[in-house]
């Protein structure tokens, strides 16, 4: 069954945990979209990164976090450069040596949710200074942290900078995600500080930028490994998503995080 983009998203957050229902607003998509897979003139590459409904209409500029590139060599460096605007953040980088490069938004910590109930009704905030009134009922008190990636390959793809960071929500990536094909199986890991999850939602999404409607393409769950398998369908850009709700460290001022980890893949002939 093919669900509308929020409403996909919403039920996945449902199986996983990530989030309490009233919040399915929540669910605007975080991206990391480069202009191109392949380096232009003099090695550079331009990616864009924000929150969206429609795939890849910017509404919210990716802010408050550390942009990163996670070099061939395994090195993590800043991009060249990042700047903000209001609906979307745009970074570019020189990829000065062959191999793959790893983009990422880095960490995000963004909007603070309370639902609750008082008199039998259902109600929610975002005020970071909320205030159980008197004689409610907390349902759910979390913060979001969301993260963005892609991969982009100078010459030959390597291996290198698929090495899982070990932090949040993330994909390992099993087969390399810049050598991807309409006959071939995308096998990835979802894993959660180093470990992996199973029985973890992750959508697929094919990207046509502007639909009205988005769909999730498949539906994929992890196995007792946290593995997925995708095939794609079709040549195009794919987007991979996942949400994951699990108790904050101690010292957070939230009980609880609502993880999300987005990737922007190419599948070609």
């Amino acid at each position: 069954m093919l669900l509308p983009l929020n409403r996909a998203i919403f039920a996945a957050a449902l199986l996983s945990g990530s989030f309490a229902a009233p919040f399915a607003v929540q669910a605007h998509v975080p991206y990391l979209q480069p202009a191109s897979f392949e380096p232009i003139r003099g090695g550079w590459v331009s990616l864009d990164a924000a929150f969206a409904d429609r795939f890849f209409i910017p509404e919210v500029a990716f802010d408050n976090s550390q942009f990163s590139v996670l070099t061939p060599a395994g090195t993590a460096v800043k991009p060249a450069l990042v700047q903000y605007s209001h609906t979307r953040t745009t970074a570019e980088h020189q990829l000065t040596d062959d191999g793959t490069y790893r983009f990422s938004t880095g960490l995000r910590y963004g909007a603070v949710f309370h639902t609750y109930e008082q008199d039998g009704e259902r109600k929610n905030s975002r005020d970071e200074n909320f205030k159980l009134p008197a004689g409610a009922k907390s349902i759910a008190h979390f913060q979001a942290v969301t993260r963005a990636e892609t991969y982009v390959s100078k010459g030959a793809p390597d291996h290198n900078a698929l090495k899982p960071g070990g932090e949040a929500l993330e994909l390992e990536f099993l087969s390399h995600p810049n050598d991807l094909y309409t006959d071939s199986t995308l096998r990835a890991r979802v894993l959660f500080n180093g470990k992996p999850l199973a029985q973890q939602a992750v959508n697929a999404y094919f990207v046509e930028t502007g639909a009205n409607d988005e769909k999730v393409t498949q539906q994929l769950t992890t196995d007792a490994a946290g593995i997925i398998s995708f095939k794609p369908e079709k040549a195009g850009t794919y987007l991979l998503l996942s949400r994951y709700r699990a108790d904050a460290p101690a010292s957070a001022k939230v009980p609880q995080y609502s993880y999300s980890y987005s990737v922007v893949l190419e599948v070609t002939q």
